[in-house]
């Protein structure tokens, strides 16, 4: 079978593999779809320190199951499935409190194990321990499914910053997570969402799709003032900055209204992760700030049945098919900004 495996940073390599089989608790996949995201993009510059080489990536998954493992039940050849991407122990602390996506002994997909840039792939005992396997809703493609996954981390997000019916939104970075953060905000009862982007072209790709109430680019206008008007000086309910950038999550203190809330989604570079935060202005206004780190199973499982109801529609946001051979123009494309979402076909 074909696999696109990483190697080194630079180094992703289409090779040849042998099948990979069930094991006792595990599930073959033949993957159907797998999309890509920025973080396959950083893994190709940089490499990943929970990836030990060589390691075939690929982590928004969803195919079709083609064997159970020993000890294995309740899926049978055929089933159409989505599979998470990070997965929690189920056993420590956090996870007994429900806390699954601040698991301190996660491991992923296309990092600890064999990823979905692969024509067929295993899916660890791990994953069914913690459910990890989703049944596709029927009326949902599989490219579709596998953008469960980031509308997953998105419905986390939007959960811990409380995001309610009647809120004004924010969403800053209009990548396919922005997307999500406009269409999931709308779902949630938002009464306005206002999309803030950098890159004039990449704005005006993802407002066509998303119609925000206002599409600001930060590059032409102070993205601060235009909130400010649009919200008559009070500022927004809610400011998510789904980039990963410190500019926006400082200035995500001064668009939020009082008693605000602000979700830094998007984490920042490593070697640059420290931003200068007005103390007064959280405590004066009693502003809530909030982080956001991936998505349970739970999550997932709640993100396929908001596409299969038509809450989140994601279909019109995967801009690119391309098949497995292409992978790393794939990954290019998403580098360059010019696709909101790329999906792998192998």
């Amino acid at each position: 079978m074909k696999v696109a495996r990483f190697y080194a940073p630079g180094d992703i390599r289409l090779e040849e593999a042998p099948e990979p089989k069930a094991g006792p608790g595990e599930l073959k996949l033949r993957v159907r779809n797998c999309s890509t995201c920025g973080t396959d993009a950083k893994i190709r510059r940089h490499g990943h320190h929970h990836i030990v080489p060589p390691r075939v990536i690929g982590h928004e998954i969803a195919g079709e199951v083609v064997e159970a493992g020993e000890g294995v039940s309740g899926w049978s050849a055929g089933d159409r499935v989505q599979v998470i991407a990070a997965i929690p122990c189920g056993e420590c602390p956090d996870c007994r409190r429900g806390w699954q996506t601040i698991c301190p002994n996660q491991e992923s997909m296309g990092y600890h194990y064999e990823g979905g840039f692969a024509e067929y792939l295993v899916v660890p005992a791990k994953v069914l321990a913690v459910d990890g396997v989703n049944r596709i809703p029927d009326g949902v493609s599989f490219a579709e499914a596998s953008v469960a996954e980031p509308l997953a981390c998105v419905l986390n997000g939007q959960e811990l910053a409380r995001v309610a019916e009647g809120d004004d939104v924010v969403v800053v970075g209009a990548g396919p997570i922005g997307c999500l953060h406009v269409r999931m905000a709308r779902a949630r009862g938002a009464a306005r969402v206002f999309l803030v982007e950098l890159n004039r072209q990449r704005l005006d790709m993802a407002a066509d799709r998303v119609h925000p109430d206002a599409a600001i680019a930060s590059g032409e206008v102070d993205a601060v003032d235009e909130i400010r008007k649009l919200t008559d000086g009070r500022g927004a309910d809610v400011v998510i900055t789904a980039a990963a950038s410190g500019a926006a999550q400082e200035a995500a203190l001064q668009m939020v209204a009082r008693r605000g809330r602000i979700s830094f989604f998007g984490g920042l570079p490593k070697d640059k992760p420290i931003i200068s935060c007005d103390s007064n202005l959280v405590h004066y206004r009693e502003l809530t700030i909030v982080g956001a780190n991936g998505s349970s199973p739970e999550h997932n499982r709640r993100a396929l049945e908001l596409i299969a109801s038509g809450q989140v529609p994601v279909s019109d946001l995967i801009t690119h098919r391309m098949p497995l051979d292409e992978v790393l123009t794939a990954i290019d494309t998403v580098t360059e900004g010019t696709a909101i979402k790329v999906t792998i076909e192998p």
